[in-house]
């Protein structure tokens, strides 16, 4: 497959797939990089489609950068992806994983895009906060008297408690297909059959899969659900 590997606004990104009128933009989840849309990208290529990748903050090449993974960052880096995807494609879509999944529902929905995947997505940030506060003993009160707590998984923010829930997701009209593991313990079943039937979002449950989707049966999964939404 061809690779083309560029910066965008000093962003490290990857445009994968002979050349084409139509892309799919691709926004990776946390601890994994643009790298990871290689096996996406392949599939999408057989469906005359390339892929534009790109690593957020704190990810892959800019692993080493003093910028966060965090909700502001994250949108100002993919306002600039979907500027230059739109600039250079006719018709673009959406793969968004994990994290990048909810970073896109900030932005996402004032471009045009033609469709969207969603493997995994956080769609409710606040459930996940609350979550976690629970899991590692951290209340309300003592969040927003220390600001920040870390956790074993990531840092608990005040403010960015604070930001989530004073922009919930509340239009979201880009045709989605939706990758769901039964076991996934960051978004209940029932936040993400919410989610999926307030915007007619297209659900599929895997029901032994985590999270991660990183089993050995897994991969067969992720990719037949690929084939059947792209």
């Amino acid at each position: 497959m061809k690779i083309e590997k560029l910066t965008i606004d000093g962003i490290p990104a990857v445009i994968w797939g002979e050349p084409s009128q139509k892309a799919y933009l691709y926004v990776h989840g946390k601890l994994s990089s643009k790298d990871a849309a290689a096996v996406f990208a392949q599939i999408a290529q057989e469906k005359g489609f390339q892929v534009l990748s790109f690593d957020l903050p704190q990810h892959g090449d800019r692993a080493e950068t003093s910028e966060r993974c965090d909700i502001w960052n994250g949108i100002r880096d993919l306002k600039r992806m979907c500027d230059a995807a739109f600039a250079r494609w006719q018709q673009v879509s959406l793969f968004g994983c994990s994290l990048g999944a909810y970073f896109s529902l900030h932005v996402c929905g004032d471009y045009p895009f033609k469709n969207c995947l969603f493997q995994s997505p956080i769609v409710d940030m606040a459930y996940l906060i609350r979550q976690m506060m629970v899991w590692f003993h951290v209340t309300e009160e003592r969040l927003e008297r220390e600001r920040e707590v870390d956790t074993p998984i990531d840092i608990l923010s005040w403010d960015y408690f604070q930001y989530v829930l004073a922009h919930p997701i509340t239009r979201w009209d880009i045709p989605t297909a939706i990758l769901y593991g039964g076991k996934d313990n960051l978004q209940s079943r029932q936040v993400m059959q919410d989610f999926a039937n307030r915007f007619s979002c297209r659900l599929s449950i895997s029901e032994f899969s985590e999270h991660p989707f990183m089993q050995p049966q897994d991969d067969l999964i992720v990719e037949d659900w690929m084939r059947r939404s792209i």
